[in-house]
């Protein structure tokens, strides 16, 4: 009522909005140094340098509501037994987010979502040249 637009016309048009900012957060939301060739200056000489040597980021996943038609909730529905999505969020040690992806059903384990996506080469996941 307060816009005057019915709530499908201000959904398809918000998507339509994040559709493009996800488009260019592939731009950016990347790591500094994307061949992770130094030490980030917070762990180099940190008393805690042992813990994360070789280390170049944090993953992390978290689990929030999901909204979806009731036919299709049952593999989101996780233990707590409402509907979730799992999100795996990447962030370097400047707790710069370099890396999201959002979407998996919260039934979903952190480390398949972790494997799927480093097999999935067409999402771009940051990681250090091999060698």
């Amino acid at each position: 009522e307060r816009f005057q637009h019915s709530g499908e016309t201000i959904s398809r048009n918000f998507k339509k909005i994040l559709e493009k900012i996800c488009l260019i957060a592939i731009d950016i939301m990347k790591p500094l140094d994307p061949y992770f060739k130094d030490i980030h200056e917070k762990i180099v000489n940190s008393k805690y340098m042992a813990h994360f040597k070789n280390s170049i980021c944090v993953v992390d996943g978290v689990h929030v509501t999901a909204s979806l038609p009731y036919e299709q909730q049952v593999p989101y529905i996780g233990r707590k037994g409402i509907p979730t999505q799992n999100i795996m969020a990447v962030c370097d040690f400047d707790m710069q987010f370099t890396f999201v992806y959002a979407g998996w059903q919260g039934t979903a384990h952190d480390t398949w979502i972790f494997y799927s996506t480093l097999r999935n080469l067409e999402l771009n996941f940051p990681k250090p040249l091999e060698g």
